[in-house]
C-alpha cells in the first residue's frame, strides 16, 4: 500500500485534503470549539499546528463541506458559508510605519477575497471596521475572524522593549476593532505562543475565552501516542518507539502528552535520524541572555513550580525567565496540583530529551565559551557518574572550570549560582533524570542525581563551609533510602580566587544498608 505524503511545511488545509498528504484530525476539537464559542484564544509553542489548526477553521466557515468526508464534523455541521477575514503576520516589523503596511498589504488581501473596498485605504484600524460591517451587508450573515500569531509583532523585537511597545500599542488598538464590532461578528479565532497579560494587549481583547489549558482542548496542537501507533506507524517501520517517545514526546496541555508535529514529520522524512529537528528551527538567544544577566540559578529548573497567574501572564515591563521558557515551549506542565486556598500550582518540566540536551548545550556555549571543549568534558562526566568513578567526575568539574574564560568568571566570582548553573546544565545536557532544589523534611538537596542503580546527592557551598557536613547532618539520604540503590554523597566547595572547585569531598552509602 502507497503511504500518503508527509505535510512537511504545508499549512493549508485543503492542499492536504485534496492531495493526499496525512491529516490527523482536529475536527472534533474545531467543532465543539465553535458550538460553545464566539471569541477564542489559544496559545502553543512554535511549530505545533496552530497555523494548520486555523486554516481548518477557515474551511469549515466557507463551507466546504466535502473537503471534510470521512473527519469528525463531516455530519455533525451545517456548513453554512460566512465571510472569512484571515490575518496572518508576516513581514517587516521593524518600524511602526513598516508594521502598518504589513496590516494594510494583509487587509488588502482581504478586501480582494471578499470583494469590498475599504473607505480609508491607508488607516488599518478604519479598514478591518470597514471589512466587518461591509461583509456583514453584503453576505447578509455575521463575519469570521482568524487571527494567526497575533504576537509575532511583539516578540519579534522582545529584546528592542520601545519597539515591542510601539508594536503592542499598535495591535492591540487593531484588535479593539473586534470588540467594538461585535453585533457583527459571528466568531473570532486568535493563535499565538504568548498569552500576554490583562493589563497589557488583552485589555483590548477581554472578551476573549483563553482555551491554552483547557483541558478539553489539549490535544488541539500535536500528534498523541496513539497518533503514533496508528496513523505513523506504516511510516516507522523498525523504529522504538519508546526511544522515539523520550526524544519527541512530554508535551502536556493538560490532556494527553503530544509530540510536536514537526518532529515526528522531520524525523519520518530524514531516515528516522534523532536530531534536534524543532529545537534548530529557533535560537532562544534572548532567553540565553536572561539567564545570564539574571544570575539565574538554573537548577531551579529541574524542579520548578508555579501558580497559574504566572502562565497567564506576559508584560514586556517584567519579564519573567519562566514565563518565556514555558510559553516557548522549552518547559511543560507535568503535573498539577490545586492550591489550599484556591487556584492551581503547576509543576513544569523540560519535556523531552531533544530539548534538555539541546537547550542545556546553548546554555553551556553562552556560560563557559566551551564549544569545542564541551563534548570531551561530556563523555568523562557521563562515564565518572555511570561507573561511579568520583575522582574523574571531580578532574571533569574541575577541568570545565579551569578552561573557563577569565572574563565570564571575573563578575560573578563570589557567585555560587553560576558554578552550579555550570554544572547542572552539562547534567542535564546528558539527558539525566535530575532534581533541583530538591525539598527534604529538613531542607534541600541542591541537586540530585538518579540513575538506573545509583543516587547523587550533590550539594554546592561558596568559601570554607562544609558542604558534605551539611548533607550529612539534614539527613538528605534518608528520601531515597527506599529505593534500594548506591547513595552517593557529594560536597563541592567553590574558591573564588581560584574560580574553580577548592574542596570535593564524598562518601558512599551502600544500597544494602
Amino acid at each position: 500500500m502507497r503511504l500518503q505524503k508527509l505535510p512537511i511545511g504545508i499549512q493549508t488545509f485543503k492542499e492536504i485534503i485534496e492531495d493526499n498528504y496525512i491529516y490527523i484530525d482536529k475536527t472534533k476539537e474545531a467543532f465543539e470549539l465553535i458550538q460553545n464559542y464566539k471569541y477564542v484564544f489559544l496559545s502553543r509553542p512554535r511549530r505545533f499546528g496552530k497555523s494548520l489548526f486555523l486554516d481548518t477553521l477557515h474551511n469549515i466557515f466557507e463551507g466546504e463541506k466535502e473537503l471534510f468526508k470521512d473527519l469528525y464534523i463531516y455530519d455533525k455541521y451545517d456548513f453554512k458559508e460566512y465571510p472569512v477575514i484571515k490575518i496572518s503576520w508576516a513581514g517587516d516589523f521593524q518600524t511602526l510605519e513598516s508594521l502598518k503596511t504589513v496590516a494594510l498589504d494583509a487587509l488588502k488581501f482581504n478586501q480582494q477575497s471578499l470583494g469590498i473596498q475599504c473607505d480609508n485605504l491607508n488607516d488599518a484600524g478604519s479598514c478591518l471596521r470597514d471589512l466587518i460591517i461591509k461583509s456583514y451587508q453584503k453576505y447578509n450573515q455575521k463575519v469570521v475572524i482568524l487571527i494567526d500569531e497575533y504576537d509575532k509583532p511583539i516578540l519579534d523585537f522582545i529584546e528592542d522593549k520601545n519597539q515591542a511597545k510601539i508594536n503592542r500599542e499598535f495591535i492591540k488598538g487593531l484588535y479593539s476593532v473586534i470588540k467594538d464590532s461585535d453585533r457583527y461578528i459571528k466568531f473570532a479565532f486568535l493563535t499565538g505562543v504568548s498569552k500576554f497579560s490583562k493589563a497589557s494587549i488583552f485589555s483590548g481583547l477581554n472578551m476573549l475565552t483563553d482555551v491554552s489549558l483547557d483541558e478539553r482542548y489539549g490535544n488541539t496542537c500535536g500528534y498523541t501516542q496513539a497518533n503514533i501507533e496508528n496513523e505513523f506507524l506504516p511510516y516507522l517501520d523498525g523504529v522504538d518507539l519508546e526511544r522515539l517517545k523520550l526524544w519527541y514526546n512530554g508535551y502536556n496541555f493538560l490532556k494527553d502528552d503530544v509530540y510536536n508535529p514537526f518532529d515526528i514529520l522531520q524525523f519520518i522524512a530524514s531516515n528516522k535520524k534523532y536530531k534536534n529537528y524543532w529545537f534548530a528551527t529557533g535560537t532562544p538567544t534572548f532567553l540565553i541572555k536572561l539567564i545570564k544577566q539574571n544570575h539565574y540559578f538554573l537548577p531551579k529548573l529541574a524542579n520548578l513550580k508555579v501558580d497559574e497567574r504566572l502562565l497567564d501572564s506576559f508584560d514586556i515591563e517584567n519579564i519573567d525567565l519562566e514565563v518565556i521558557l514555558y510559553q516557548a515551549g522549552y518547559l511543560t506542565i507535568e503535573s498539577v496540583e490545586e492550591e489550599l486556598f484556591g487556584g492551581f500550582e503547576y509543576k513544569l518540566k523540560i519535556p523531552n530529551i531533544e530539548v534538555k540536551m539541546s537547550l542545556n548545550d546553548m546554555i553551556i556555549d553562552y556560560l563557559t565559551n566551551q564549544k569545542l571543549e564541551k563534548l570531551d568534558y561530556k563523555k568523562d562526566i557521563y562515564y565518572s557518574l555511570i561507573n561511579n568513578d568520583l575522582e574523574l567526575f571531580k578532574t571533569s568539574l574541575q577541568a570545565i572550570f579551569s578552561k573557563i574564560p577569565y572574563n565570564n568568571l571575573d563578575k560573578i566570582k563570589h557567585y555560587e549560582g553560576y558554578y552550579a548553573s555550570v554544572i547542572y546544565v552539562y547534567l542535564q545536557s546528558l539527558g539525566f533524570d535530575i532534581i533541583g532544589e530538591d525539598v527534604t523534611n529538613l531542607g534541600r538537596i541542591d541537586l540530585t542525581i538518579k540513575l538506573e542503580k545509583t543516587i547523587y546527592i550533590l550539594e554546592f557551598k561558596m568559601g570554607g563551609a562544609d558542604a558534605l557536613k551539611q548533607i550529612k547532618e539534614k539527613k538528605y539520604a534518608h528520601k531515597y533510602l527506599d529505593e534500594k540503590k548506591d547513595i552517593y554523597l557529594v560536597g563541592i566547595n567553590f574558591d573564588e580566587e581560584m574560580k574553580n572547585i577548592g574542596q570535593f569531598e564524598w562518601e558512599k552509602i551502600d544500597a544494602n544498608l
